[in-house]
C-alpha cells in the first residue's frame, strides 16, 4: 500500500506535500529528505523507507514548491531559489509541522543537498548531521551543459515528458522549464553558496559518483574543507552518476548508517567526559 499524501500551507499562497514515515521513535531524531532539481516524493523510491528501517528513526519526505503535488509555481524562477528554499520554504514547513524542537538529519540530492547545507547554516541549532548526495556548491559548466542536453532531450523525445508527467502531472513544463532556464540562464554562471559552509556546524557526510555528470569532485571537496566539523568526511563511488542512492543503494545506505553510528557514538563519549563525578 502506497503511503498517504498529506499537505501543508505554507502561506497563503503556497501548499507543500510530505509523507511521512513513522518508525515510533519522536525521541530521536528526524531524518528530512529533500528531492533532486526535477525530483518529488516518489522518485526517492524505496530509498528514505529503507534509510528509516535501517536506523529505526522516524522520515519526513516532502515535495517543494512547484513539484509534483505541491502547488505549481506561479511566478519566475530566480537565481536565489535555492536560498529562498533554505531561508524560507524550509523553515517554514519545520515549523508549520511543529518540528522546530526536533533534532534533524537533512538527507538531500543534487539541489535538495545544496538547500540542506544552506538551511544547516542558517538554523545550525538542532541539525544532528547533513548527508548531501550530488550537492552542488557552485556553478560548473559540466552542469550546464547536462542541462543543455536534457533540455534537448525533453523536447524531442515523448516518452521522457511522460516520465515526468508521473510525478509532475500537469505543470510538468512550468516545472521543467523553471529549472532549466535557471541553470542555463547567464546571470546563474557566478551563482554560489559556499559563504554559507563556515556556518555548518553539524558534521557532514557528503556523498557523489565518480561518473556524475553535472558536477566533479570539487563539489564535495568545497563542502567538506570549508565547514568547519572534524567529522566531515566524504565517499566518492566509482562506477556511480548523479543518483547514488538509487544507483549503489545497498552502498550509500551501509555508509550513511556507518557515519551515523561513528557521530552518534563519538557524542555520547564527549558528553560523558563532561559529566561531573558524583561524591
Amino acid at each position: 500500500m502506497e503511503k498517504q499524501i498529506n499537505f501543508i500551507a505554507i502561506d497563503s499562497k503556497v501548499t507543500l506535500a510530505y509523507q511521512l514515515i513513522d518508525k515510533q521513535n519522536s525521541a530521536k531524531p528526524l531524518l528530512v529528505f529533500l528531492h533532486e532539481g526535477l525530483g518529488s516524493i516518489a522518485q526517492w523510491k524505496k530509498f528514505p523507507e529503507m534509510l528509516c528501517n535501517t536506523l529505526n528513526l522516524d522520515g519526513l519526505v516532502y515535495e517543494r514548491y512547484g513539484y509534483g503535488h505541491a502547488t505549481s509555481l506561479q511566478e519566475e524562477r530566480t537565481s536565489d531559489y535555492l536560498d529562498v528554499e533554505g531561508n524560507y520554504f524550509l523553515p517554514k514547513l519545520i515549523e508549520n509541522l511543529q518540528l522546530t524542537n526536533r533534532e534533524l538529519i537533512l538527507v538531500g540530492h543534487s539541489d535538495g543537498a545544496s538547500i540542506a547545507l544552506i538551511y544547516a547554516s542558517l538554523f545550525p541549532k538542532n541539525i544532528k548531521m547533513v548527508v548531501s548526495m550530488a550537492a552542488h556548491v557552485f556553478n560548473e559548466q559540466i552542469s550546464v551543459d547536462s542541462i543543455i542536453k536534457l533540455k534537448k532531450a525533453y523536447q524531442s523525445n515523448d516518452k521522457l515528458k511522460k516520465s515526468f508527467e508521473k510525478y509532475h502531472f500537469d505543470h510538468t513544463d512550468s516545472t521543467f522549464y523553471a529549472f532549466e532556464n535557471t541553470i542555463t540562464h547567464p546571470s546563474f554562471k557566478e551563482w554560489n553558496i559556499e559563504h554559507y559552509l563556515p556556518q555548518i556546524t553539524a558534521p557532514i557526510f557528503a556523498i557523489q559518483g565518480f561518473d556524475d555528470e553535472y558536477g566533479t569532485e570539487l563539489q564535495v571537496d568545497a563542502i567538506v574543507t570549508k565547514s568547519p566539523n572534524k567529522a566531515n568526511s566524504k565517499l566518492m563511488i566509482k562506477n556511480c552518476g548523479h543518483s547514488p542512492h538509487l544507483q549503489m543503494q545497498p552502498l550509500v545506505v551501509s555508509k550513511i548508517v556507518e557515519f551515523y553510528t561513528k557521530i552518534t557514538s563519538s557524542t555520547i563519549k564527549n558528553e560523558k567526559q563532561h559529566e561531573q563525578p558524583t561524591l
